[in-house]
């Protein structure tokens, strides 16, 4: 690989460093460690590398000991494993003092993880981001053994939200009627157009939502999967969408698919589905009272952001609102979720609740609304799984504007507005 086009890249990257004025996220990341950052494209993982670099230089180390590499630039193309070496050669041309190593979106190159790890071998600082969950699978673990730490990126929180905007969320801005309308109404634009970081200041909202989630599906899924049915994938998507807060099986989901005409298998869509969460489109939640084995064939999916699920449904903000929570859970038990979150169904016992935090010993249910139909089921059903649970001792009713305490059968239920639970957690 030419030097000087690795340097010119470098320095380039130097200058989009420099020129940006950055939100600072609420992960915090030592310059010490070796890093992975994963999660969904355009969730802000380049820019928290970004952010790292500018620490790095303010605590006394120079811009030519940031070597910053964007392995989608187009001047790489035709990069190999045989080439990383050159990066390590064009380093010392540059400096003889200690070096942190930035790569981003590495996981194009083949055979990047054996460089990688050569690299944490030798003691160098090296931070890494990917859009393939396979990055943080158990296989790539003992690939890199275990030298790296991982860390999950999502778009971001509410609370990250409000400080991207400058809108004020603590306790007298709460309380004021003024800031609080501007609360709620910036929870009204975080449902509707979710949080990925740069569409905070778009006046097209919806545009650039659908902007990346055609990049998502058209390059993380269908031309690196080597999809030969990409209407089949478009269309499991929308059906996956539109089933949201329900549970739907892989058969299901194959009849629905086959009676638009499009040709769709069992095993097809049990790849798509795999391939959709490993570009952190999806995620699963799965039900409590399920055996083990039957974990895995009958679960609820959600979006991680709602923003591409909005672009799915119409007037559908009881769906939008339950998809924020269960992010929110996500975002919360990043390492662990499927043994951390779950839902509770049972035909049994007639039990139907939205989550179930065993850690945390909570149950939660969504209601857009709390109206005197949903009031008596929503309140219900918690009351019939504080008696069937009875480790479970919070008891919570999120809604979009209710706040109250209900107490039904000597058992307390919190009702709270979604946007104050995200943001007092």
């Amino acid at each position: 690989m030419d030097h000087e086009i690795l340097k010119k890249i470098i320095y380039e990257q130097h200058q989009i460093i420099r020129s940006l004025d950055i939100v600072p996220r609420n992960i915090e990341i030592d310059e010490s460690d070796n890093r992975i950052l994963v999660g969904i494209r355009r969730s802000g993982k380049t820019t928290m590398l970004y952010n790292l670099a500018k620490k790095i230089v303010e605590k006394g180390a120079g811009w030519k000991q940031i070597i910053y590499i964007n392995f989608e630039d187009e001047r790489l193309d035709g990069f190999t494993v045989d080439d990383f070496d050159d990066i390590l050669l064009t380093k010392a041309e540059m400096t003889d003092k200690e070096g942190w190593f930035f790569f981003d979106e590495v996981q194009n190159i083949p055979l990047w993880e054996k460089f990688c790890r050569r690299l944490a071998d030798s003691k160098l600082h090296v931070f890494i981001t990917g859009s393939n969950a396979k990055m943080l699978s158990r296989e790539m673990e003992s690939t890199l053994g275990g030298r790296y730490l991982s860390t999950l990126v999502f778009p971001y929180s509410f609370r990250e939200f409000l400080n991207a905007k400058g809108v004020e969320y603590g306790e007298e801005a709460r309380l004021v009627a003024s800031s609080a309308a501007m609360i709620t109404r910036s929870f009204d634009e975080y449902l509707h157009f979710g949080g990925f970081p740069e569409n905070v200041k778009k006046t097209n909202k919806r545009e650039y939502v659908s902007a990346v989630y055609r990049k998502v599906l058209e390059g993380d899924i269908v031309s690196r999967r080597e999809i030969r049915n990409p209407i089949a994938l478009r269309l499991m998507v929308k059906k996956m969408a539109e089933s949201v807060k329900d549970t739907i099986s892989f058969n299901r989901i194959t009849s629905a698919i086959r009676s638009t005409g499009a040709s769709m298998n069992v095993q097809t869509a049990i790849e798509y589905q795999s391939y959709m969460e490993d570009a952190y489109l999806v995620f699963p939640v799965r039900n409590w009272f399920s055996p083990f084995g039957e974990r895995e064939s009958v679960k609820k999916h959600y979006f991680i952001d709602t923003g591409i699920l909005s672009l799915f449904l119409i007037d559908k903000e009881s769906v939008l609102l339950e998809n924020v929570v269960a992010a929110e859970l996500y975002r919360r038990h990043p390492a662990n979720l499927e043994e951390s979150v779950f839902f509770l169904k049972s035909a049994k016992t007639g039990l139907d609740i939205d989550f179930y935090i065993p850690s945390e010993q909570t149950l939660i249910q969504v209601a857009y609304n709390l109206d005197s139909s949903s009031r008596e089921r929503e309140i219900s059903g918690l009351v019939k799984g504080a008696k069937l649970m009875p480790e479970a001792r919070r008891l919570i009713v999120l809604t979009l504007n209710k706040q109250e305490i209900i107490t039904a059968d000597d058992v307390m239920i919190e009702v709270l507005p979604v946007w104050k639970w995200l943001l007092n957690c």
